[in-house]
């Protein structure tokens, strides 16, 4: 094997980590959507920032981002050789050992947190240091083992990234960047239900209180409806706020009600009428979920880069 080749090795039977592993270890599509928010928060803000030091905090919120997720993966270990999702991730696949990966993830959130705190500003530092405690320490260890709330409240720590941009440039918060927050914060429980209904099987197995498996699918299907109500309104705000153009906030409003819809449509189909199409509903609602944040962060983004926001 050459230094340059990133498949997995086999060294007398016993698998070796690859550079691919330990890019597993981080998380990557989970990371790319942290950055991407993170930049959306530092173009919007007021002010202009260095592109070097925009660089710098970008790379300082991927490095937060995986090393949460190597940490994550660290402690979950037990938890993803069970489920058949994550059964092939490096640490439960045998590739990478336990102590290997959380010194991996240890080493790479100091480093992230010293990055953006001394060369960017230590206000954007100790958000990602917050970040990366709560989802380590509060989501990790303390929420997703005990309560099916686990996902609802350890949604804060996906959804400051654009707190962390927003304050790299300024040195300060605002309430734009608050309410960007609050609409990751809203988005995260009816996108992370919406899996949980076709994947309650799996947690269930694992021992993961997901709110399927605590309370039942039609309590899901409530919770999904009420929070999708809550998040549609929201999106709208940053318009409202002067932080985005008209065009903004009727491209918003437009994808709340799709979201909205599709959450009417998970609401509406019963545990045995879900099971028989194969949740066919729950996993429209996941995919557009998907898309509906990129689409809400990529048009604040537009907004600013075009020069349409009225603050721009």
């Amino acid at each position: 094997m050459t230094v340059t080749d990133l498949s997995i090795s086999q060294n007398d039977g016993v698998a070796v980590a690859g550079v691919r592993d330990y890019v597993a270890l981080l998380k990557p599509r989970v990371m790319s959507l942290v950055v991407f928010t993170g930049l959306v928060g530092l173009v919007v803000a007021p002010g202009a920032i260095h592109p070097v030091t925009a660089v710098i905090a970008l790379i300082a919120i991927a490095l937060g981002a995986g090393a949460s997720g190597a940490i994550n993966m660290w402690y979950d270990a037990d938890i993803d050789a069970v489920m058949k999702r994550t059964a092939r991730r490096p640490i439960p696949a045998g590739r990478v050992d336990r102590a290997e990966a959380l010194t991996f993830g240890v080493v790479i959130a100091l480093m992230s947190v010293m990055v953006m705190g001394s060369l960017v500003n230590w206000l954007a530092g100790g958000l990602l240091a917050l970040t990366i405690g709560f989802y380590v320490f509060v989501y990790t260890m303390w929420l997703k083992r005990r309560t099916p709330q686990n996902i609802v409240i350890g949604g804060a720590a996906g959804a400051l990234p654009p707190m962390i941009g927003w304050a790299a440039v300024t040195g300060e918060i605002a309430l734009l960047p608050i309410m960007m927050f609050a609409i990751i914060f809203f988005w995260t429980p009816p996108h992370f239900w919406a899996l949980a209904l076709y994947r309650s099987g799996d947690y269930a197995k694992a021992g993961v209180p997901m709110l399927p498996v605590v309370q039942g699918d039609r309590a899901t299907r409530r919770q999904i409806l009420l929070y999708s109500l809550l998040l549609a309104p929201l999106a709208v705000t940053p318009w409202l706020l002067g932080g985005g153009s008209a065009f903004y906030g009727v491209t918003a409003a437009l994808l709340g009600a799709a979201f909205v819809a599709l959450a009417v449509g998970v609401w509406r189909r019963d545990e045995a009428a879900a099971v028989a199409d194969g949740h066919r509903a729950a996993k429209q609602l996941f995919g557009f979920s998907i898309l509906y944040l990129f689409l809400i962060f990529a048009l604040l983004l537009a907004d600013h880069a075009l020069g349409w926001a009225p603050g721009a």
